[in-house]
């Protein structure tokens, strides 16, 4: 059996079994034509069009194994149906977990007017020096605030722990109501009566034709004036002119967006220059912690004819 592995992350410590060949592969390029006959392919990182060509070129492959949490680029690869997908579900929980937190502190604690102070040489003494205890006017602290998240999955999992600590209350949203790791969780029915009462929206979403624009005029129309939105799932899930109005209008107190429709975001976007919208570069992931492991566990229940883990159904 051949397994094609990428060269966009370090898999030193994956042991396959001797009667595997594993090869290396560069994701930015074809597939050499010598190891089209490949029955599994794992990717990271691949462009669109290398997908596409692998899709069409590796007549005898029968899985697929991508590393990201959200398999949307590889099922529009156009890989054929018998192929089996499995996506890189729980390898970026810790990571994206950590950067939603430094989104949401960052956003609290206005360090991106800091930032733009400082590159102004200008003391912004109105961020510091004498503030009150309580401002409900304002998303100042974690500290008593509520935050919903919605997308309750495993990465939403790791961060509500995160947002405890710091004193908040976690309220999921998801397809089915009940409870979820400790945590209450409510369904997108419930919007009307849940969002009123949110200090910050999380959004961990995949990238779905029902997810599309999920978030738009409406749902920003439910959140208090001074409620912040946090996108660390998939760009396509939000109308960004949607969240442009309703920050520039002061309807929705603010956004920090990990993640955008285009990728990466065009210098003329008006994200870029709102005050009041935070930027980062699709840098909450990244770092597929534990590949090697789900890589050989999914191996061995694919040659065994076991059911793998994190299939796409």
């Amino acid at each position: 059996m051949k397994v094609l592995l990428p060269d966009s992350v370090d898999l030193a410590g994956l042991t396959l079994p001797a009667d595997v060949t594993a090869v290396v592969y560069a994701v930015d390029e074809p597939i050499a034509d010598e190891h089209t006959d490949a029955e599994a392919l794992v990717v990271w990182s691949n462009p669109s069009s290398q997908l596409r060509d692998s899709a069409a070129r590796l007549k005898r492959l029968r899985w697929v194994q991508t590393l990201a949490a959200g398999p949307d680029a590889v099922l529009a690869a156009g890989f054929a149906p018998e192929v089996v997908v499995t996506s890189g579900r729980g390898l970026h929980d810790r990571t994206v977990a950590e950067h939603t937190l430094a989104l949401l502190l960052a956003a609290a604690r206005r360090v991106d007017l800091m930032v733009r102070a400082q590159i102004g040489h200008r003391w912004a003494g109105e961020l510091g020096g004498n503030q009150p205890l309580e401002d409900p006017d304002h998303f100042r602290t974690l500290r008593d605030a509520h935050v919903v998240v919605w997308g309750f999955g495993s990465i939403a999992a790791a961060t509500a722990p995160l947002l405890t600590a710091f004193g908040a209350r976690v309220t999921g949203v998801a397809q089915a109501a009940g409870e979820r790791h400790g945590y209450p969780v409510r369904t997108e029915a419930d919007f009307p009566s849940l969002l009123p009462t949110a200090d910050a929206l999380v959004m961990i979403l995949p990238a779905t034709p029902r997810t599309r624009h999920a978030f738009n005029a409406s749902v920003a129309a439910l959140l208090p004036r001074h409620a912040w939105l946090v996108n660390v799932g998939r760009g396509a899930t939000l109308d960004e002119a949607a969240l442009l109005d309703a920050v520039r209008s002061g309807r929705l107190g603010g956004a920090a967006l990990d993640v955008t429709e285009t990728e990466p975001l065009p210098p003329s976007s008006p994200l870029w220059d709102e005050p009041n919208i935070i930027v980062s570069p699709h840098a909450a992931g990244g770092r597929p912690l534990g590949a090697p492991d789900l890589i050989r566990s999914n191996l061995e229940a694919f040659r065994a004819g076991r059911p793998l883990r994190n299939v796409v159904g």
